[in-house]
């Protein structure tokens, strides 16, 4: 009541047009409420998205590939990302980045610029991705929770104690936290989270990289070649060539931001220019994740050689300090809560979207219910909201109970979303936004681009199926062990 009245008395000592305009100030260009992102939280969302559990597979991928190939890929992949990104920042308002109309997700600037059937595509492809992350990300962090068990048990009982526990179990524990999670409102809200998580992101990706730099000084490393894993010595050339191809897809997972570009786009205040910022933010993002990436990578293919484990927190390759890997493990654990929420609100917004279109009256999904009101803090409920959402993360867990395969996961969506949503559609849209002249040398730059990086793809998702499948073949659902 006391807030109340503090309210009602300012509001009666302003003017009706002094209102109007005090509610104007708090509007952007679009009407919605001002927006208020900087370059260092959309660095922030960029980090929680790209530093994930993709850096944990990177010394197999690097055994995979060898010292040539695998940090030769890794740079060539930052550069595509970065190069397609800066392409992206500037088809968040259609026409004009400065003054265009807006473009609030991705599949909102492919319908505004490419439109057609294009739009359906691009559509498929992103929420797929993203749903796939979401049980992806479900798949990891039980995986370290797990971890977390085996490790403290292997200290208590020695290293070759029987120390497996079913996974399932902390699946379910992640969906209960992500039920919570998933009611909050928007990516706006989300923004204490992502820095919460990038500053986890950046913890166990330096615990990865010391523990391993300490193994090297150790001399208790494994061997490496040239091109990675040895046909005849280490594997079969059929399997070196399905464990390449999925190696590709790592990578190209460990790089998968641009499907939510335009979402964190969408947050930050202006001015300055929102494509300006979003540049300089994804510069700072993938540079950033680009030395990681080559630290953890190198560095753990040095300690482990060409049996590197698919995962070197989770795989057993550190067993002391026992309390080291936990914090590890904890902090993927708290990382990955972040992350799951930054690619599964696009897909709340998207459905949530559609349905009230369809649905303007209808009163569930209009209704809120406050729940918490605290001075300045509020929560609102809404049943929709709930009931939809609870749903999302209840089948994105019952499916990750199913089908927990880490590497031929994570080199599945890679391969899905790396080709169209971080490459195709980007240049797409890039050449029709800016009139680029067909059969020009920047038309066929583009092109040659966009058809390079396909084939990759394609090579990448074949050898990530042909992991699954191999992986089924080995694999009875609720009785897995980790």
């Amino acid at each position: 009541m006391g807030m109340e009245g503090i309210e009602l008395r300012e509001s009666r000592s302003l003017s009706p047009r002094d209102m109007i305009l005090h509610k104007l100030e708090d509007l952007d260009d679009d009407g919605k409420p001002k927006r208020t992102g900087t370059m260092w939280t959309a660095s922030a969302h960029i980090i929680t998205a790209v530093i994930g559990s993709g850096v944990l597979s990177l010394a197999w991928a690097m055994s995979q590939l060898g010292w040539v190939a695998g940090p030769v890929t890794l740079v060539l992949f930052s550069i595509i990302t970065f190069f397609t990104s800066s392409l992206l920042t500037d088809c968040y308002r259609t026409s004009d980045p400065i003054s265009g109309k807006r473009n609030y997700t991705y599949n909102d600037a492919v319908k505004s610029i490419l439109g057609g059937t294009q739009v359906w595509m691009c559509g498929l492809c992103q929420y797929v991705n993203l749903c796939g992350v979401a049980i992806g990300y479900t798949i990891t962090a039980s995986i370290s929770a797990a971890a977390i068990s085996k490790s403290n048990c292997y200290h208590r009982k020695g290293h070759k104690a029987d120390c497996n526990v079913s996974d399932s179990f902390y699946m379910i524990g992640f969906g209960i936290i992500q039920f919570f999670l998933s009611q909050l409102p928007n990516f706006h809200d989300l923004w204490w989270l992502s820095i919460v998580a990038a500053v986890m992101s950046f913890a166990y990706s330096g615990i990865a990289v010391g523990l391993s730099f300490a193994r090297v000084i150790s001399g208790n490393t494994g061997k490496t070649s040239l091109t990675g894993q040895e046909v005849g010595v280490d594997i079969t050339s059929a399997q070196k060539i399905w464990e390449t191809f999925q190696a590709l897809g790592d990578i190209a997972f460990a790089y998968s931001y641009s499907i939510i570009l335009i979402e964190i786009q969408d947050t930050l205040k202006s001015p300055p220019a929102e494509n300006k910022v979003m540049k300089k933010a994804s510069f700072i993002g993938v540079s950033t994740t680009t030395i990681f990436y080559i630290l953890s990578g190198c560095l753990g293919y040095a300690a482990f050689g060409n049996h590197s484990p698919g995962n070197i927190l989770t795989g057993f390759g550190f067993y002391e300090p026992y309390w080291l890997v936990d914090l590890a493990n904890f902090c993927i654990i708290v990382h990955l809560v972040g992350a799951y929420q930054v690619f599964a609100q696009p897909v709340f917004a998207a459905v949530e979207k559609w349905i009230i279109k369809r649905n303007p009256n209808m009163k569930i999904l209009n209704k809120e219910l406050t729940m918490i009101h605290v001075k300045s803090f509020k929560f609102n409920v809404n049943m929709f909201r709930l009931i939809w959402r609870s749903i999302f993360v209840a089948l994105a867990t019952l499916l990750a109970i199913l089908m927990p395969f880490f590497n031929d996961i994570l080199g599945f969506l890679g391969a899905a979303s790396f080709w169209p949503l971080t490459v195709y559609f980007p240049t797409e849209m890039y050449i029709v936004q800016k009139n680029i002249e067909k059969f020009s040398g920047r038309w066929i730059l583009f092109k040659t681009l966009s058809f390079l990086c396909f084939f990759v793809s394609l090579a990448a998702a074949c050898g990530s199926i042909e992991g699954v499948i191999d992986a089924l073949h080995h694999y009875t659902p609720f009785q897995t062990k980790s």
